[in-house]
């Protein structure tokens, strides 16, 4: 019973303190941040405490494998087995869970593996908020809470009268996840330090850490285990333990820094970022960075569920890519050696295949320093590896997905005007990625003018993403006056046309002979087809959109399709893979190949089909819930798409500068841009029901286009949407 009271009253004072709690304040957006939004469902989110794009990411683990613990948490479970210092958000694949501690009390409690030594606890004695997260111990009236700065970790532990222990755990993997190696090294009575090496997505991760008690430990003991693979000995496997003798109430905090780079470059980050030992002043730090964050936008209006589903979107935006170079500029780099930077911060996880469609154009104007140290990052990693990368994690290339997706991102950013980076080098970069032609199918591609799907799987999205790729290279090409690149680009981009079959109208996959693959279904999911079916693939020629429609014959023709996308819904008796949710017919907005398509009937004069499934969206398939993301977080893309939808408009194509308009969520939004101009979004009459615009102004004059622009939003104009209930007329000529 002693716990118990211990925990309420933990708990009591924690909540006056905890800033979700305070009133309502216009420059306190942290308030509206709820991080357990994805944790449950399909979000494959984590709760934990965070710094924008940190390289520390502090989380719970339930200690149990799983595709729904793919973040190491999930809402449902009643566990928890340890606090990690790294996590991937939403990314359906597990890796991670580096340097893990876990307080208990004696006796404490352990299950056979894969859960070992465990607590369990309540969601009534949880709360998470933007850099914090706290939880209650139930089997040893433990309260943890979390906060962090950008490399480090820091944990405070609030004990009962007892004998304590804080274990280590650095031999304990999950999913994907494998040690390779550890260490762990008692410096004195307050100070370890060590490593954890494993195989997992990231195939050479090489985590460093340092850490400093609060308050000495009385004993300790190092166990370890032979890491044995193909019988023969590859490394270590480190748990120590840490005993303390507790008063009541008494609180240990726990300070770790981390790095990707040496022991040494663990502790310079520990030192410089958390030199004290106070939790509340890195709290309130981390705080008002993510209160700084977060006010480039600011919306007006809506319901507190509106704006607490708007700001933890613009939150899930800036978890990642994450920050893979220590405070000095050192990182590891994909050839396995060190590298230094001069000035720019290094970055990594980079989940180009979701990201480049709405989170990087989102950058280019919540964060331009960031995106032009994110192009350095790529074209160094095109140093180190010989091409850019796809999908890096730790300075590794994971290759997982299609497409050379760092491309788009630098085209954007150059076709913008952003950042210093060296443009010709990263020209150069993009034409090197495309020219692989031992890589993926990039060969056939060129040899062929699509990739046969008899000599390599994918074949059909690889053919269209490829192609989407090159018209980005064109782009930038021809903006340098480089003419020939640029023609041989754009040719290429073309590539589409050579999968359109005019028998079914749909692209389709083709053999080396070029014939069609018969008895094609579109709604059925293939090895041809990456995570989506034909229906959904349809759709992806962002570049030629006009051309697209010229292949069925008319707008009419079109309008049609695009009518059935969103009503010819899955047979009961369907069999749909895990990524096919957030369901609107064969629309699925649980997965990135479709995000642009509601934006589509913008192209054919219908934008009021466009503003329905947009309202439907965002009222319906995001939730203010556990269990309020659709579909896979995806590092930030998921989110990216509600934060541009809720502001009223969208990249249908993420280098053209234009963004479709939509139908806004908010009254009035303002958006900051780097040039200290304020873009702002009105429409004082919108609601759930007021979803249709009936007409158009930009500075107070009527508006003919069915899209905003670039320069628009950096000149800091002002458009105004008159909004009703029922469709309007269309404003724009198509």
């Amino acid at each position: 019973m002693k716990y118990i009271t211990l925990g309420a009253m933990t708990f009591s004072i924690l909540i006056a303190c905890n800033p979700l709690k305070k009133s309502e304040n216009s420059n306190n957006f942290v308030q509206y941040v709820n991080p357990m939004i994805g944790t449950d469902f399909t979000g494959n989110t984590y709760p934990g405490a965070q710094a924008p794009f940190g390289m520390v990411q502090l989380s719970p683990d339930n200690g149990l494998p799983g595709w729904d613990r793919i973040s190491g948490y999930f809402y449902p479970d009643s566990t928890i087995a340890g606090f990690s210092h790294t996590h991937l958000s939403g990314t359906g694949a597990g890796d991670l869970y580096d340097i893990s501690f876990m307080p208990v009390t004696k006796p404490y409690k352990e299950a056979p593996a894969p859960l070992g030594i465990y607590s369990s606890f309540s969601h009534e004695d949880e709360k998470a908020s933007a850099g914090y997260y706290r939880v209650f111990l139930k089997d040893y009236g433990i309260n943890v809470e979390l906060t962090a700065t950008e490399r480090c970790g820091i944990q405070r532990y609030t004990f009962p009268e007892a004998e304590a222990v804080v274990f280590l755990n650095l031999k304990k993997a999950m999913n994907w996840d494998f040690t390779l190696d550890s260490y762990v090294e008692v410096i004195d009575s307050v100070t370890i330090r060590g490593y954890r090496f494993s195989r997992g997505w990231s195939p050479d991760q090489r985590v460093y850490f340092e850490t400093r008690f609060s308050k000495p430990f009385v004993d300790y003991s190092l166990d370890t285990t032979s890491i044995v693979e193909n019988g023969k000995h590859i490394g270590t496997a480190y748990i120590a333990r840490f005993d303390f003798d507790t008063k009541d109430r008494e609180q240990i905090v726990v300070f770790t820094g981390i790095s990707g780079v040496s022991i040494e470059g663990a502790s310079k980050n520990l030192n410089v970022e958390a030199p004290k030992n106070d939790f509340d002043l890195y709290h309130d730090q981390v705080v008002t960075d993510w209160n700084k964050q977060l006010s480039v936008i600011e919306v007006k209006g809506g319901s507190v569920d509106d704006r607490t589903k708007f700001y933890t979107a613009l939150y899930h935006t800036m978890i990642a890519p994450t920050i893979y170079s220590d405070v000095d500029g050192s990182y590891f780099g994909p050839d396995k050696q060190i590298h230094k930077t001069d000035g720019w911060v290094n970055y990594s996880t980079f989940s180009l295949w979701d990201t480049y469609r709405a989170s990087h154009p989102l950058f280019t104007y919540t964060e331009p320093e960031k995106t032009n140290d994110m192009v350095k990052s790529f074209l160094a990693f095109y140093d180190q590896y010989g091409s850019l990368p796809l999908w890096n994690l730790y300075g590794n290339e994971t290759d997982m997905m299609i497409g050379y997706h760092a491309v788009p991102v630098i085209v954007d950013a150059y076709l913008k005007g952003i950042g210093d980076f060296d443009s010709e080098k990263a020209l150069q970069a993009c034409i090197a990625s495309s020219d692989r032609n031992d890589y993926r199918g990039i060969g056939l591609y060129k040899k062929y003018g699509y990739i046969p799907y008899n000599l390599e799987s994918e074949s059909l999205s690889k053919t269209l993403e490829y192609a989407y790729d090159d018209y980005c290279i064109a782009k930038m090409a021809e903006k340098m006056g480089k003419k020939e690149i640029a023609d041989r680009y754009y040719k290429r981009s073309q590539s589409y046309r050579n999968l359109y079959n005019p028998a079914t109208s749909f692209i389709q996959p083709k053999d080396d002979k070029g014939k069609f693959i018969p008895e094609f279904d579109a709604k059925d999911y293939s090895a041809h087809i990456t995570e989506s079916n034909g229906w959904q693939y349809f759709w992806y020629v962002p570049q030629d959109i006009d051309g697209l429609i010229g292949l069925l014959g008319s707008k009419d023709r079109f309008a049609q399709k695009l009518d059935s996308m969103f009503t010819y819904a899955p047979d009961a008796k369907d069999d749909l893979p895990i990524f096919s949710t957030g369901m609107i017919g064969q629309y699925a907005h649980g997965n990135e190949p479709s995000h642009h398509v509601i934006y589509l009937y913008n192209k054919i004069g219908q934008p009021w089909k466009t503003q329905k499934y947009v309202a439907e969206v965002l009222h319906q398939l995001y939730l203010n819930t556990p269990a309020g993301l659709c579909g896979n977080e995806d590092c930030g893309q998921m989110s990216a798409w509600f934060v541009f939808s809720a502001m009223g408009f969208y990249p249908v194509d993420p280098v053209s500068g234009q963004y479709e308009i939509g139908t806004p969520l908010f009254p009035e939004i303002k958006m900051r841009v780097a040039n200290g101009k304020v873009f702002t979004v009105l429409a004082p009459k919108v609601d759930a029901k007021n979803i249709y615009i009936q007409s158009v102004k930009l500075n107070g004059k009527p508006y003919d286009k069915s899209y905003i622009t670039h320069e628009q939003i950096m000149h800091g104009d002002t458009i105004e949407f008159e909004m009703g209930d029922h469709p309007g007329p269309v404003w724009y000529k198509s």
